[in-house]
């Protein structure tokens, strides 16, 4: 079974990428926390992943390429809006983070994931990677499909 371990971190104010991004839409077919299907399209290829219930920062984790038309047509038939972000890639340590600025309703939301290949592993934070947001609901990208960044100020306001 494929397995993914994964810790997520906010991205603190003044990091810049070091490389070019890849744009990336997705929405969800089922956003069910026991099981999560996404279609996703990063850059020009599309993607089909089924996600199992977060245990801790471990969860099963199936990821297909489909062909991109099938994609596109996929996120026609998601529960809500795709969720659009750029994702950059910045090897840090022996490890490769993946920096997700989103765009859209989730605009203003920087969250930087590192995945490990185990929960115990140990790695170095870089200066830029702030909270550590790995076991808060709110931040995964199902959720934000649901509950978008920007609607969490006017919620706070009621």
């Amino acid at each position: 079974m494929a397995e993914e371990i994964e810790r997520k971190f906010l991205v603190k104010e003044g990091w810049q990428p070091q490389n070019k991004g890849t744009r990336i839409a997705q929405g969800y077919l089922s956003s069910a926390p026991e099981r999560t299907v996404r279609v996703r399209i990063r850059g020009s290829k599309g993607y089909l992943t089924v996600k199992g219930k977060n245990t801790g920062i471990r969860r099963a984790e199936f990821e297909y390429e489909i062909p991109l038309a099938d994609a596109e047509a996929m996120l026609a038939l998601c529960e809500t809006p795709p969720v659009e972000k750029t994702r950059y890639l910045e090897d840090y340590a022996g490890f490769t983070w993946e920096i997700d600025i989103f765009a859209g309703a989730n605009a203003g939301l920087r969250v930087a994931e590192i995945e490990l290949p185990a929960e115990d592993t140990a790695f170095k934070k870089p200066d830029w990677a702030g909270v550590e947001v790995s076991g808060d609901a709110r931040y995964y990208n199902s959720s934000l499909s649901l509950h978008p960044y920007q609607q969490w100020a006017a919620d706070k306001k009621k």
